[in-house]
């Protein structure tokens, strides 16, 4: 009798820790994603780097619908006084412009290819408390997303590849 409930015990600590290991289907943005490119769509239809050559960041989206989104410029100007709260007017600057930040929860709708981000808090203040809905393309471990158009007409559009699933390393 003990066996077996030792063997049940074990039976389902493991399906457990499967369903955690892998995106659940009907979800594929479930995971870790780094940053792989930052750039941008000029009104001619020209992509060019926006963040620079090699950006910087994550993208994670839980399970359980919440997510947060890094991206930083590849070279950021540092402060002379090496002190963040006695930085110049140019520093500060740079280094709101050299970095886009977010968090929040989400929502995907795999039939219309459509995410929905729910924005708590961003590095951008007009951003917070906000809801916007984004088409996206999805190529085996490649995600991608483009941003709402600028003033200046360009488009952001933002690349990660999946490097781990709830967990689990791929």
């Amino acid at each position: 009798m003990i066996a077996r409930i030792v063997s049940l015990i074990a039976t389902v600590a493991f399906a457990i820790s499967s369903a955690h290991a892998q995106a659940p289907a009907g979800n594929p943005f479930v995971g870790t994603w780094k940053l792989i490119a930052a750039d941008k769509i000029l009104p001619d239809g020209t992509r060019v780097v926006d963040y620079g050559a090699e950006p910087h960041g994550l993208a994670i989206f839980t399970a359980d619908g919440h997510y947060t989104i890094d991206v930083f410029r590849d070279v950021r100007t540092k402060f002379a006084a090496k002190d963040r709260e006695k930085g110049t007017f140019e520093e500060y600057k740079e280094a709101q412009l050299s970095s886009s930040c977010s968090f929040g929860t989400y929502s995907v709708d795999t039939a219309a290819g459509k995410v929905t981000l729910h924005t708590d808090r961003s590095t951008y203040p007009n951003n917070d408390d906000t809801t916007v809905v984004r088409d996206y393309e999805l190529k085996g471990e490649t995600l991608s997303w483009r941003v709402s158009p600028r003033l200046d007409g360009s488009i952001p559009i933002t690349v990660v590849r999946r490097i781990d699933v709830q967990g689990k390393r791929d």
